[in-house]
């Protein structure tokens, strides 16, 4: 992915105080080796932008930029205090041991960048799966889409949320997906109010050979079209001893 293939046509919300962008799959979100997502944006805008979280290289989707120092305080206040939902979808492969379900605990350093999921809950990565089977005659048997919602924004949490489900991301050579062209996870919808104002955001992939099949495609169109309306359960934080 170069620079020259993010243009403002990814800039899917612009506001007064903050943009919403689609991070393509394959720029990261600081600059290393190549600019980030972050220098790009701005470059594109004419503007500085302060990023208030953030995605992994090979994840598409959507994401917040703020236009000063002090949204992006206000950001982080909202984050920090589970106002902002954030949904994403994975295609994967393979029985999961449940079709839907939280997945919660905490999360260690593994070896060579890994991280792995404890069963003990201290500072637990929280997360609500659903999925739906996807059927079509040039599908491969088991492909399953996903739909996450994350409580909690931990490194690498829904990609260790998806492989303890025993069906680690289609393209996710770090944790034993099956072979894809890319990572095959994206942050498909936000919903949070901020100033008064309620935004509800989503966007559909625009790279992936799984997540841009039509079966897929049409679910995002229809059942999925709106995950902040579905029923969600709540997650509550168990108490003390």
């Amino acid at each position: 992915m170069t620079e020259f293939e993010l243009t403002l046509a990814h800039r899917v919300l612009d506001c007064a105080e903050f943009a919403i962008w689609y991070k393509p799959s394959g720029v990261g979100m600081h600059s290393e080796q190549h600019d980030g997502m972050v220098v790009l944006a701005s470059r594109l805008a004419q503007c500085d932008y302060w990023p208030v979280h953030r995605l992994d290289q090979g994840t598409s989707g959507l994401l917040i930029l703020a236009k000063s120092a002090p949204a992006a305080a206000r950001f982080g206040e909202m984050f920090a205090a589970h106002q902002v939902q954030k949904f994403y979808v994975a295609v994967a492969f393979g029985k999961p041991k449940q079709k839907q379900g939280w997945v919660k605990g905490d999360m260690a350093a593994a070896r060579n960048g890994n991280y792995k999921l404890l069963t003990t809950q201290e500072n637990p990565a929280v997360s609500y799966l659903l999925s739906q089977a996807l059927q079509a005659e040039d599908l491969p048997a088991g492909c399953r889409a996903y739909l996450i919602k994350p409580w909690t924004g931990k490194t690498h949490q829904i990609r260790v949320a998806l492989k303890s489900f025993a069906v680690p991301i289609a393209g996710d050579t770090r944790y034993g997906g099956a072979a894809a062209d890319r990572l095959q996870l994206h942050a498909f919808a936000l919903q949070f109010d901020y100033l008064g104002q309620s935004y509800d955001v989503s966007v559909l992939p625009q790279q992936g050979q799984w997540l841009l099949h039509p079966a897929m495609l049409d679910l995002l169109s229809t059942t999925w079209a709106l995950p902040a309306q579905l029923n969600w359960p709540c997650y509550q934080k168990p108490r003390s001893i």
